[in-house]
Parts: structure tokens; sequence; C-alpha cells
């Protein structure tokens, strides 16, 4: 069942910042609710299931890393997007933010226009993804999942099935940055996790294989990689 208009969950502790965000994101169109701690985001993202979480880090009761944690591995929260908002601006809290499993971070202060298209994108992103693709074709690059095809102006390349794999989560889950960790998790089924220099060895074999068509993959410092489209 699909809402008309989105419902987002705004979590801050800092009443001016909910206030603002709150008051932005209804002007743009949204039905907001909120909360300002921890346990009553839990309780709130639960109940309401939003379409997308604006998560604060610094919170009382339960930080963010840990609230996008417990949602992560409940069933019912486990796919809504989360968006992480904080004034730690360090790369290791992004990367840990990102490898919890939030879809993006966004640093205070930040302007309303920033922060609505922001919105926009993860919310148009999320519908995308929920919508079952197996044809992808990104300029000269097509990807046919069914028949186990890929080609690079016209040419078929040879893709061992690591690789296609690799490709075709990455081409699924485009524009979002996928970590190492994740990539062994859903390319290779890792539970535990083992040297993720084997990841950067296979991107390195497949951009060799891709040609000119390597330039969609994206390397993201510090944390993983990303399907670009608009290159």
């Amino acid at each position: 069942m699909h809402r008309t208009t989105p419902k987002i969950l705004v979590v801050d502790d800092e009443t001016d910042a909910l206030d603002l965000i709150s008051f932005n994101l209804r002007g743009a169109g949204y039905e907001v609710i909120t909360a300002d701690a921890g346990l009553e985001a839990l309780k709130k993202a639960k109940e309401a299931l939003p379409d997308l979480i604006l998560l604060d880090l610094m919170l009382p009761e339960v930080d963010g890393f840990e609230i996008c944690k417990r949602l992560r591995r409940e069933p019912s929260t486990e796919k809504i997007p989360i968006i992480m908002l904080t004034a730690k601006a360090a790369e290791i809290d992004r990367v840990l933010g990102l490898e919890l499993g939030a879809d993006d971070y966004i640093t205070k202060p930040f302007s309303p226009r920033e922060l609505n298209l922001r919105v926009k994108n993860i919310l148009r992103r999320n519908t995308q993804k929920n919508e079952p693709q197996d044809y992808f074709e990104v300029d000269e690059l097509i990807v046919d999942i069914p028949r186990y095809m890929v080609t690079v102006d016209k040419k078929e390349i040879n893709l061992t099935a690591t690789e296609f794999k690799l490709l075709t989560v990455l081409l699924q889950r485009r524009g979002r940055v996928q970590s190492r960790e994740q990539l062994l998790r859903d390319v290779w089924g890792y539970d535990s996790l083992i040297d993720t220099r084997t990841v950067d060895t296979h991107m390195r074999r497949l951009r060799e294989k891709l040609g000119n068509s390597a330039r969609h993959l994206d390397t993201v410092r510090g944390i993983g990689y990303r399907f670009n489209d608009v290159k």
C-alpha cells in the first residue's frame, strides 16, 4: 500500500533544529512526525513505518548509530531509508554510519534546499528500488540479467559469476554507496568478514573488462564503491 504523501520521521533532541526541519519538510509537502529521544524514535519508527527517517546522531538514551543498527535488524523497519544528520563531520563517523546501513549522511549546518533535495532523491531512489529490474542500459553499457549478458558498445564482455553479481548489485543500487563489508555479504555471501581486499581485487578486474564503461564505477574513499549513471 502506497501513501500519496510520503511520511518522514525527524529525530533530533534540539528543539530549534526539530522545528526548523519539520517546517521545511511540511512546506515541501511531506507529512512529518517527530521524536526528540532515542527510545521514542524507535517506538515511532515501528508504529508509523515512515517512508524515510532523518536521524540525528547525538541523542539521549540511545544514540543514532545504535538506533540505525536496531532498525536494520527489525524486519518491519530494515528497508526504511535513513539519512543521518549530525554536527560530527569526521570521516570515521560517516563511514560507521554508512556501514550500519544509513543511506545518506548530512553534516550540520545544512541548507533547507540541500536537505529537501537529498530527501527527494532518497525517496525517488527507494521507489525505484522496490520495482524489480533485470535489464539495464547506461550509455554504451547493457546488462541483461536473465540472459546473463553484458555488452559494451555492442560487444559482449565475458565476466565471471562473481564479477557479474558484483556489477548487478551495484547497478541495482546505483547512486548508493556500498561498503566493502556490505558487498562481501551480498555478493560473496560471507557472514563473517574476511579480507576486504577481495572486493578491491574483483573491482579492478571488472573495471579492466568494462573498459570505457568503468567510468561509472566510483571509488568512495574510506567506504567502498558506487555505480554512478550520470557520467
